[in-house]
């Protein structure tokens, strides 16, 4: 497990995180946003890889500079980050930061956006 020794954030720029191994990993706040560990964000970046004509909702307007409205510890194992379009469903736990490091993530994706798609979230299987 990866823990952070010190967090910054600057809401209008980014989140930095010193970790106690001593390296340190600095996320644009576009980019937390856009690699939002929730569900919603995973299911449309899915839409999104398939199909590039995917209709993004009125909260993702890319003409707008996003920043972050606040911020709370979740536990000690996470952080949970609210967005100025509203977006505030993401848990980012140390671990799921440490990977999207942009320093290392040169793909730009999240863990689990290759997995399959959620076509039964309840689990009571397809009637078809």
């Amino acid at each position: 497990m990866h823990t952070p020794a010190n967090l910054d954030l600057k809401k209008e720029e980014s989140l930095t995180i010193e970790w106690e191994d001593g390296s340190s990993s600095i996320y644009p706040i576009a980019y937390l946003r856009r690699l939002s560990p929730s569900a919603d964000m995973r299911e449309l970046r899915k839409s999104m890889a398939k199909n590039p004509l995917t209709i993004l909702p009125s909260s993702s307007d890319s003409s707008s500079e996003i920043s972050a409205t606040g911020a709370e510890m979740i536990g000690n194992y996470a952080i949970k980050i609210a967005f100025s379009d509203g977006h505030d469903t993401g848990i980012y736990t140390w671990d799921y930061l440490y990977q999207i490091d942009p320093a290392t993530n040169t793909s730009g994706q999240a863990p689990g956006d290759n997995a399959a798609p959620h076509d039964d979230p309840l689990g009571l299987g397809s009637k078809r």
